[in-house]
């Protein structure tokens, strides 16, 4: 699994200068940028009245290109600059555009506007006299558009530096950047497309979960061979159940519910009394351990059995709980790495002095556990004790109900007994979780995510 690249401002940097130690000028790719963004912007708009924003600088140079192409493209185009071109390349654009220019803070609004004021690298938050005209033109547009990404955005942590009215498409020049997958930044985006402007391969340090290839059973395939998983069962059976479903549809050969007994469906799922010794199975591929499993007695002593296993763990809701009251040194230790699942507060709970991002969270906690963190929210971001990171696209907002998570820790037990590396189980759960959210559509429940399951895994068969 190979997801697109996720750069930081000074990883974009280098990649630019990658490109002009080539022969290309910068000139030359801020033409290539800003043509590639017009051409975005037109087929998903068409040619209605546009208003332009550029700044002063190289994203402003992109802006002028952009009305430059549109106006070739029959589009009636205008204008509007926070003032003169700082550089050289920006100039260039615009005696290239050679139009009218209005000033930013006289304008009339139009249908379409485009936001190419600030992109990659700002700071610090805009000044007055751009933010109120800007804002003004921005929530009267029907459809806005963002050039790399919206105005008031911080490039690498995601911060909101200046509230102005959300993107409805955001063009990224070259590359995805953090801030496009980084809340609350990546919120004010919204559908992000990534437009080839010629960086070549990018360095890789962080990700994006992209569709995992998943191998269709050979012929010499069994029930063993694509995975047993087994599943905890504790005090609440629903959400034991829900996993064990969730394992199933994700295409394990063989799921077991231990600690659960009697008959009941699907009648394919192997329901097994509590038997400490069923856990020395060696064809168990993966255990999934906390969902349900309730955090006094019983559901303590089962964790300790299961933390004592060398078997790939999932350790997910009530196993979290009590790791965060237990402690976590016993982790590290364990032959197989365990894939921990927290949202915000169980996370908060497990590294009370943990701060910054999302993936500043994840890979601090991957470093301290020696466990592959998935950290569970609008984009989940996944990461390995040895510093690799990979961040999720934004998931349905429909996903924020009660059962969804244990439907995920199902599907990651189920990637973990098939794949050899929990860091690629990790993200193609992620993925395949999202996608069935996307497939059962607005008032889903976690139900429904198993139904749809069969589909986002079909389509990732190779």
């Amino acid at each position: 699994m190979s997801g697109r690249p996720i750069l930081t401002a000074a990883e974009t940097k280098a990649a630019e200068e990658a490109v002009f130690a080539r022969g290309v000028s910068v000139f030359g790719l801020m033409t290539k940028a800003g043509r590639a963004a017009a051409e975005i912007a037109w087929d998903r708009f068409g040619p209605r009245e546009t208003l332009v924003l550029c700044g002063p600088g190289n994203n402003g140079g992109d802006g002028y290109v952009i009305a430059a192409r549109l106006r070739e493209c029959g589009v009636r185009v205008r204008v509007a600059a926070s003032g003169d071109p700082t550089t050289d390349a920006a100039r260039e654009a615009r005696r290239a555009w050679g139009g009218p220019v209005e000033v930013l803070d006289e304008a009339a609004p139009a249908p379409l506007v485009i936001d190419a004021l600030f992109g990659t690298g700002l700071s610090r938050p805009l000044k007055n006299k751009i933010a109120e005209p800007a804002s003004r033109l921005l929530a009267a547009a029907a459809y806005r558009v963002a050039v790399d990404l919206p105005s008031g955005i911080a490039t690498d942590d995601g911060a909101v530096l200046t509230e102005l009215p959300p993107a409805h498409l955001t063009v990224a020049l070259g590359a995805l950047k953090r801030a496009h997958r980084l809340m609350p930044a990546a919120a004010r985006c919204g559908e992000v497309v990534v437009a080839d402007i010629g960086l070549g391969d990018p360095p890789r340090g962080v990700i994006e979960i992209g569709r995992p290839p998943i191998a269709a059973p050979g012929f010499e395939a069994n029930k063993y061979t694509r995975g047993k998983v087994v599943v905890a069962a504790g005090r609440m059976p629903g959400a034991t159940m829900l996993a064990s479903l969730a394992a199933q549809r994700a295409g394990a050969g063989y799921v077991e519910l231990l600690g659960a007994e009697g008959e009941g469906v699907p009648h394919a799922l192997v329901r097994r009394a509590w038997d400490d010794e069923a856990l020395a199975d060696k064809r168990i591929g993966a255990m999934v351990i906390g969902p349900g499993l309730g955090t006094e007695g019983e559901g303590r002593r089962r964790l300790d059995l299961a933390l004592a296993t060398d078997h790939p763990l999932v350790l997910d809701a009530d196993a979290l709980t009590l790791l965060a009251r237990d402690g976590l040194d016993r982790l590290p230790a364990r032959k197989a790495l365990a894939v921990l699942t927290p949202h915000g507060g169980e996370y908060a709970r497990l590294f009370p002095d943990a701060g910054g991002t999302a993936l500043d969270k994840a890979l601090v906690g991957a470093r301290k556990t020696g466990a592959v963190i998935l950290l569970k929210g609008v984009c989940t971001v996944v990461a390995h004790p040895d510093g690799r990171a990979a961040i999720g696209a934004p998931a349905p907002a429909w996903l924020a109900s009660a059962g969804t998570g244990d439907v995920l820790a199902g599907i990651l037990g189920t990637m973990l007994a098939q794949m050899d590396d929990p860091f690629e189980a990790a993200q193609a759960a992620v993925w395949l979780h999202s996608e069935a959210g996307r497939r059962a559509g607005p008032l889903l429940i976690a139900d429904d995510l198993v139904e749809h399951l069969r589909g986002a895994v079909a389509g990732c068969l190779a």
